[in-house]
């Protein structure tokens, strides 16, 4: 926390100090997180949500949520409920702050109306193709619509009546009328109304007229009196528009300030890319834990914690660049570490049977829940003659280093036994290693007289006859390359999907997970961290694995 709060300031908090110092916004700070409800939110988006909620909570001001639905079209309540679910369970609380662009559309035909009269705005009867064509390139100018010397009483006119909706779609349009001579793009007399026949979510049918994000977002920023409206980085050449819209309505001014999106490797972020990876099947849904959305995230085990970590972690930068996703994965592993409980579990089991061991002999073994917190406490693992181990800690002709099972070869049994391997049974056929016989130390449990022997393999192990069958989902990395969007030549980037990126198995686990609920968390010792699934029932248990951990041996391996 103090390492928190002695960071130097970003540049977004130099600028809002300097507002504060200088009174611009009468001492006040208040932000908003506007999403378009046209899909569901990403990683990206979660680090907007934690710089705008998180700077109105450091300067003791407001954050509001307000969605940006001025496309009926593309827009659906679902999208909206997830949204505000994330943003919620993310943890932040807009309060009674929930608006809707739509709320504003009176205020805004209002507005557009102002620019008609101040003969700034005109209607234009070329189609969308035909104002695309005319609108030049960064190094020519565009051709000025025949229709930008309408009278301001022809306009009033025709927008009225296309607000009466006597008009089909994409018949007529609003436009600006700033100059088809300017540098950028975006002031070249741009749209800032459509008409579309289609029931909105929110206003029903009352409308057929629709703002143009550009036109709405700075209107409806300056009727929620918005001090700082931060934006990412695409959005700069937008700000010009931004500014030209509230001065020439002559209404209060809000400080646009761009800052540069979130980029993950090994993961694309485009709203149409992931609905198309959705809609294509190449995906579950929205939340399939192989997404970066946040109920995705949510689902594989991120913890809201771990996300606003690795928001703080990452900051806010001027410029684009690439967060490389081992570093959220750094960010869930150090938070799980300290919260979950630790179970053992065998995802590729090979028997072993300890001829010593008693027949009808059931013992329980006394573990820890987590040793980095004692709160946690103990539990009892049942302990048996047959149990599970996982098939790679078994070698017969083992390399140097490697401190597991092999013949002749002692290893400890986490929180039971030393065993000593002393012969292996193979299928006649495929000569794979079936039964795995050894002996056991029936001193070397915890609290007998050797219970200290040193042995350099500790292995996890779960008894056959008490182990619970379980359905295990090994999901990783969604594509295969860093950059995906870095694609050869006839290439998609759905060319670069991983094949490997979920392998579902039958695993076995100790039976202290009977009750556990969809969403709980564990380490599966020596394996990585798990997360019970939504659809995971007592019947059918559901484990997604969320991240792995450092495995030493895989980097040993390498090197030889």
């Amino acid at each position: 926390m103090e390492e928190k709060l002695s960071r130097s300031l970003n540049f977004i908090e130099e600028i809002i100090e300097e507002d504060l110092r200088n009174n611009t916004y009468e001492g006040r700070v208040h932000t908003r997180f506007p999403p378009e409800p046209n899909g569901y939110l990403h990683i990206g988006h979660a680090k907007s949500i934690c710089l705008n909620f998180g700077l109105g909570k450091k300067y003791n001001g407001k954050t509001n949520l307000r969605f940006d639905d001025t496309n009926p079209v593309k827009e659906d309540v679902e999208y909206v409920d997830s949204i505000m679910e994330d943003v919620r369970w993310l943890g932040f609380d807009w309060e009674d702050r929930l608006f809707y662009a739509s709320d504003y559309f009176e205020e805004l035909y209002n507005y557009a109306v102002i620019l008609i009269k101040k003969g700034k705005a005109f209607v234009c009867d070329m189609t969308a193709d035909e104002i695309s064509e005319t609108r030049g390139t960064p190094t020519r100018p565009g051709e000025e619509s025949p229709y930008r010397n309408r009278i301001i009483e022809e306009n009033l006119d025709l927008f009225a009546r296309m607000r009466a909706g006597e008009f089909p779609d994409g018949a007529k349009v609003l436009r600006a009328k700033i100059g088809m001579d300017s540098p950028n793009m975006h002031m070249r007399d741009p749209i800032l109304y459509r008409i579309i026949h289609a029931r909105h979510h929110n206003t029903g049918d009352k409308w057929c007229i629709y703002p143009m994000y550009d036109f709405a977002h700075g209107q409806s920023d300056s009727i929620e009196r918005i001090t700082h409206s931060i934006c990412t980085l695409e959005f700069e050449v937008h700000r010009p528009l931004y500014d030209w819209f509230i001065r020439e309505i002559g209404i209060y001014a809000p400080k646009q300030i761009e800052f540069a999106r979130l980029n993950l490797s090994y993961t694309v972020m485009s709203k149409r890319k992931l609905l198309e990876l959705v809609k294509e099947g190449f995906v579950s849904g929205w939340d399939d834990p192989r997404m970066p959305t946040i109920c995705g995230l949510r689902r594989r085990g991120y913890t809201s914690e771990s996300i606003r970590n690795f928001a703080e972690i990452i900051g806010v930068a001027k410029r684009d660049n690439v967060i490389d996703v081992s570093l959220l994965e750094f960010c869930i592993r150090e938070d799980l570490n300290k919260r979950a409980n630790r179970i053992m579990a065998v995802l590729n089991p090979v028997k072993v049977i300890i001829d010593n061991y008693p027949d009808d002999l059931d013992d329980e073994m006394e573990a820890v829940n987590n040793p980095e917190d004692e709160s946690h406490g103990k539990r009892k693992v049942p302990f048996s003659k047959e149990i599970y181990i996982e098939r790679e800690d078994f070698m017969e002709d083992p390399p140097k280093k490697f401190f597991r099972l092999s013949p002749g070869g002692e290893v400890r049994l986490r929180s039971a036994y030393i065993i000593k391997c002393e012969s292996v049974l193979k299928d006649t056929q495929t000569g794979e290693i079936t039964e795995i016989h050894c002996t056991y130390d029936a001193n070397t449990k915890s609290g007998m007289p050797e219970s200290n022997r040193k042995v350099k393999g500790t292995l996890h192990w779960v008894s056959v006859k008490h182990a619970i069958k379980t359905e295990i989902r090994l999901y990783d990395r969604l594509f295969i390359k860093e950059n995906p969007d870095d694609t050869g030549e006839g290439q998609d980037y759905k060319d670069l999907l991983n094949p490997d990126s979920l392998k579902t198995l039958t695993g076995f686990i100790e039976p202290s997970v009977m009750n556990t609920k969809p969403m709980d968390k564990f380490q599966f010792e020596r394996i990585g961290y798990f997360c019970a699934d939504k659809d995971s029932t007592r019947e059918k248990l559901i484990f997604n694995r969320t991240v792995t951990l450092r495995d030493s041996w895989s980097k040993i391996e390498k090197n030889q």
